[in-house]
């Protein structure tokens, strides 16, 4: 697959990692971020990669924080060691395929909303967040996210920053289908970076 298919996983990737920062930080969310990420939770069988995320104008926050990544190099190590930490559960994961069928079915059992203003309803997120505990938060390495105590303490918090992993998982979990790898970092960089220009 181009790289161009590659840095759209990537930036949904990066646009959940944004979310989860942000939530356990200040305990607030963007809804219409996050209704794209549940929606990309929902598109298990989508026809192109595009189309996972509703279209590429829905990821561009993500496609803008990978871009200054790469130019800026690691300006928030949280943003990074959370990023490395996705991608290095996505490994074991990918490898598990009982967990995975099970994550595929309950996502599945879900009742999906009739439009995508649904997506990012309480009722979704706890439903996602319910998968994540049950069925990845065992895996390992578990992803740990930092954040201000007062916030994540919070239940509905909790849940939100539960579901948007889900997302972010799923976006590596592309990602990785597509032929990413961890090598892009070290040698395609330039190529990355060009594939995003053309995203934004």
């Amino acid at each position: 697959m181009s790289m161009d298919s590659r840095v759209l996983a990537l930036g949904g990737l990066a646009q959940a990692v944004q979310i989860v920062r942000k939530i356990a930080d200040t305990g607030h969310s963007d809804h219409a971020a996050m209704r794209t990420l549940m929606g990309s939770v929902f598109a298990i069988d989508a026809a192109n990669v595009e189309s996972v995320y509703g279209n590429r104008h829905e990821i561009r926050p993500g496609l803008t924080r990978l871009r200054q990544q790469l130019s800026e190099g690691n300006t928030d190590p949280n943003f990074t060691r959370l990023a490395m930490a996705v991608m290095a559960l996505e490994r074991t994961f990918s490898r598990n395929h009982a967990v995975m069928e099970d994550v595929r079915e309950a996502i599945l059992a879900v009742p999906r909303p009739a439009n995508a203003e649904g997506y990012a309803s309480p009722e979704v997120i706890k439903a996602f967040a319910s998968i994540y505990a049950t069925h990845i938060s065992p895996l390992k390495p578990r992803v740990m996210v930092q954040g201000n105590p007062h916030y994540l303490a919070q239940d509905h918090v909790v849940d939100e920053i539960r579901a948007i992993l889900l997302a972010a998982l799923r976006s590596a979990v592309l990602w990785r289908q597509l032929g990413g790898s961890t090598l892009d970092f070290l040698f395609k960089r330039p190529a990355m970076a060009a594939a995003i220009a053309e995203k934004l």
